[in-house]
């Protein structure tokens, strides 16, 4: 089968590997130059606990605060607000206690086994030498702040999360260059997966791949007989049987015109990166500082502090502040880091479910976006998924484009 993947973050190029492995005809439309690869500038962590969405009871009980507090980890980008509001009440019923928990058993189902998936591909692209499996942790400023996240945590276990609660004595056994008595208590996701370097991991599964890479951005997309035209930025129309829309944020602008309303809307995601040492890295494993909503990664000769989340639109210049947040969360855990050395703004697809968007919209037309904070986690799942959708078996309903 001829089809053509749209799309060159990790969920397109993975989808491109599996297809072409299976057989077909693969063209992999994207962009040379992608500035706002969220496949890149991530935390770097195959985030097999992450069941919870972001959208939960609690989230709504402080959603005022959350939204307008420019120090909170949870941001708008005010001058989008507007535009924003469907989205918005499509979150906030998603925020009650019973879609909430769909939503939890959902994400659990797909996240089931993501730990091997990522294995088979690393071994699969040669990447086994990125991975780490030393776990993840998430750190609470307090004993009494670790204990009231026990229920929480409870209930991810209870859905197929691994999890440890460690007091502050074992989480200073564990990492001993944390600040004495920084935190009161942690929750440790045993063996949990992350990625030296996440930028290098998706090079690898790009050049592993036997699609044809044609340096374009798809403008637009139109049934053509018994397949489908993609028209290219550069004038080229290019036909094909299939199509696999996997363009992350940008994916609903070429589905609007056949119709197809699905609720997208981005989150921008913020890195710094501080230059460091191999032997001078302060952590040996992920940790989240869960008041602060980011995440440190250790990562080959750098430290990277990436997360929080800023509700707003493409196009939209980055917040500096939200950096400016981060380097002051980051030295209240680390206060001798060095200057930052980069900094970046990249936009997460997402839906107010925090489900993607996988599965066969219309024949011939699959789609595979809107994976919000677990894109990277979600990759050999999501390929996987578009195989079988393409191959006329059923995918779960959960992620069904027909589910709005």
């Amino acid at each position: 089968m001829d089809c053509v993947v749209i799309g060159g973050g990790i969920i397109g190029q993975t989808i491109a590997l599996r297809l072409g492995a299976a057989g077909h005809g693969v063209r992999l439309v994207a962009p040379a130059e992608e500035p706002h690869m969220a496949s890149t500038g991530n935390a770097g962590t195959v985030a097999a606990y992450a069941v919870d969405p972001v959208g939960t009871p609690g989230v709504l009980r402080d959603l005022p605060r959350l939204l307008f507090d420019r120090a909170s980890p949870l941001a708008i980008h005010r001058p989008s607000a507007p535009m924003l509001a469907p989205w918005l009440l499509r979150f906030l019923g998603q925020s009650l206690p019973r879609a909430a928990q769909r939503n939890r058993e959902a994400l659990a189902a797909l996240l089931a086994g993501i730990e091997d998936d990522w294995r088979a591909l690393a071994t699969e692209v040669g990447g086994t030498g990125l991975i780490r499996d030393r776990g993840a942790l998430y750190a609470y400023d307090t004993a009494e702040a670790a204990e009231a996240a026990r229920p929480g945590l409870m209930r991810r276990r209870a859905l197929g999360a691994s999890v440890e609660m460690l007091d502050r004595a074992a989480l200073h056994a564990l990492e001993p260059a944390l600040p004495e008595g920084r935190f009161g208590g942690a929750a440790l996701f045993p063996g949990t997966l992350w990625f030296t370097d996440p930028a290098r991991m998706l090079a690898l599964v790009a050049a592993r791949s036997t699609a044809t890479r044609i340096a374009a951005r798809a403008t637009g997309l139109a049934r053509r007989g018994a397949g489908w035209r993609v028209t290219l930025d550069s004038g080229e129309r290019l036909e094909t049987e299939t199509v696999v829309v996997a363009a992350g944020a940008w994916s609903t602008r070429l589905l609007r015109p056949l119709g197809l309303r699905i609720p997208l809307d981005t989150e921008r995601g913020y890195h710094l990166e501080f230059d460091l040492p191999e032997g001078d890295q302060p952590l040996t494993r992920p940790l989240c500082p869960v008041t602060r909503g980011f995440y440190f990664t250790p990562m080959q000769g750098r430290l990277r502090a990436a997360g929080t989340v800023e509700l707003g639109g493409i196009g939209k210049p980055p917040s500096p502040h939200r950096w400016a947040r981060l380097e002051e969360g980051a030295r209240s855990v680390f206060p001798d880091l060095p200057a930052p050395a980069r900094r970046w703004m990249g936009l997460r697809p997402s839906i107010p479910d925090s489900l993607p968007v996988i599965g066969m919209a219309q024949p011939g037309l699959v789609l595979a976006f809107g994976h919000g904070h677990i894109g990277l986690t979600l990759a050999p799942k999501t390929a996987a998924l578009v195989e079988r959708a393409l191959s006329g078996r059923e995918t779960p309903a959960s992620t069904s484009p027909h589910r709005f």
